[in-house]
């Protein structure tokens, strides 16, 4: 099936208030185009340098997700065109985000992306320290972030049962989260989680954001060039 016919078949199995991002990490200028004209607005990227790459050349109406690990040496590149981080993992983080962000007058939109999974491998925060960075002096003082919400990758098995109880345990902090810290606030409201292999476990769990790949543009060949990938033909 072509980029738009999957797609199409990805969208008309999410309810209204789930978004979808388009993860296109390595993938070719041309292959965000066929989303792009299907009417796909939202793309994810994990790497700071593709993402401005194809910032550049592609449409301005587009939303670029930052989804991958974002070291704070790169925060000055991305903060003037994302439009949300979902990977802040740390207080540090988001500290060089808010100083960035207040250097060139933006408040950045971001969530924190909490440790769900059984596997060491990946990033995130635990609860308490999720409560512990909330509740810092630090982060009260920041005025050019905007939390908007939580991020979260359940572990890759195929144990249904227990990426589902991942996912629900990230949906319940998350619930926590609001009712302790921005009872009041509107935009609160995101739980990213979901991929290609489990985005209709996330959206049954709660999911208001899926980040899916290669369920759309096929597998990635991370053995080719990132030059060659991306450079527009």
């Amino acid at each position: 099936m072509s980029i738009t016919e999957n797609i199409e078949k990805i969208a008309n199995t999410l309810p209204a208030q789930v978004r979808l991002i388009a993860v296109s990490k390595t993938k070719p200028i041309e292959d965000i185009e066929e989303a792009y004209r299907w009417g796909q607005r939202a793309f994810g990227e994990n790497k700071v340098q593709e993402l401005i790459r194809k910032q550049e050349v592609l449409p301005k109406d587009i939303e670029w997700h930052l989804i991958g690990h974002l070291q704070t040496n790169k925060v000055k590149e991305v903060v003037p065109v994302v439009t949300l981080i979902h990977a802040v993992d740390s207080l540090k983080l988001l500290s060089v985000i808010n100083r960035e962000a207040h250097k060139i007058g933006r408040v950045v939109d971001c969530l924190l992306q909490l440790h769900i999974a059984e596997e060491s491998t990946k990033f995130g925060l635990s609860e308490a320290e999720t409560v512990e960075l909330l509740e810092s002096e630090a982060y009260r003082k920041m005025q050019n972030i905007r939390v908007i919400g939580v991020m979260g990758m359940a572990t890759h098995t195929e144990e249904e049962g227990q990426v589902r109880n991942e996912f629900r345990r990230l949906r319940e902090i998350y619930e926590k989260l609001k009712r302790t810290y921005f009872p009041t606030e509107i935009s609160f409201r995101e739980i990213s989680m979901g991929m290609s292999g489990d985005y209709l476990i996330a959206v049954e769990e709660g999911s208001t954001m899926v980040r899916i790949g290669s369920s759309i543009f096929g597998e990635r060949d991370y053995n080719k060039p990132e030059e060659t990938n991306n450079q527009k033909k």
